[in-house]
Order: C-alpha cells, then sequence, then structure tokens
C-alpha cells in the first residue's frame, strides 16, 4: 500500500495520519511534513498510526530527527500503531522517547 500522510495542525498541537508502508522512499515524505512544523510553536506531535502497516528503519530516523528540528520539548505520541511497530520501537529503546497510546487525548 502506498504510503499516505494528512497533517493538522490546530493551536500547539501537530496531527499526523499515516497510511500505508513508511519505508526508505516514503520516509522522505515525512520527513518533508516534519521540517514544515520546524519553527512553529508546536510543542505535541501526534501521529495516529492505526493505518500504518509498516516502518522501517528510515521512519525511526525521522521520529529522532523531528525532536531535533522541532525542539527537545517536543511531546510525541503514537496512537494505536500496529504489534510490529510497537516491537520495532522496544527493540531500539524509541519507546522511552515517545508515548504510545490508543486514543489522544489521554
Amino acid at each position: 500500500m502506498a504510503f499516505k500522510i494528512e497533517t493538522v495542525i490546530e493551536e500547539h498541537t501537530a496531527k499526523m495520519t499515516l497510511h500505508g508502508e513508511l519505508d526508505s522512499l516514503s520516509a522522505r515524505v515525512f520527513m518533508t511534513e516534519i521540517e514544515k512544523l520546524a519553527g512553529q510553536p508546536i510543542e505535541v506531535l501526534v501521529l495516529d498510526m492505526e493505518e500504518l502497516d509498516f516502518m522501517s528503519s528510515a521512519g525511526l530516523r525521522v521520529l529522532i530527527f523531528s525532536k531535533q528540528k522541532i525542539g527537545t520539548h517536543l511531546s510525541i505520541y503514537i496512537v494505536k500503531p500496529q504489534e510490529l511497530i510497537v516491537d520495532t520501537l522496544e527493540k531500539t529503546g524509541l519507546h522511552h522517547s515517545v508515548t504510545i497510546v490508543d486514543q489522544y487525548p489521554v
């Protein structure tokens, strides 16, 4: 399934809904969306991953990049990720830098 991303910004929160597969090619699209948030007063990044079937290491790099680009104050919520994605986040230790939830707001 092709990667698709939808972004909505409300006040200090950016919500991105991710669909399909986040691989090395589609990670560029994801990074471009993150770069658009830089310089804006974003405090919370909500990533709805319910419809995301796969995330490669390139997608993980974009998650790390988002904290660097937007700011260390950024809180990242990952909503309804697939089990395989949760496993990847846990194996890499990245689950310590994000909050995994079933719904947002929590």
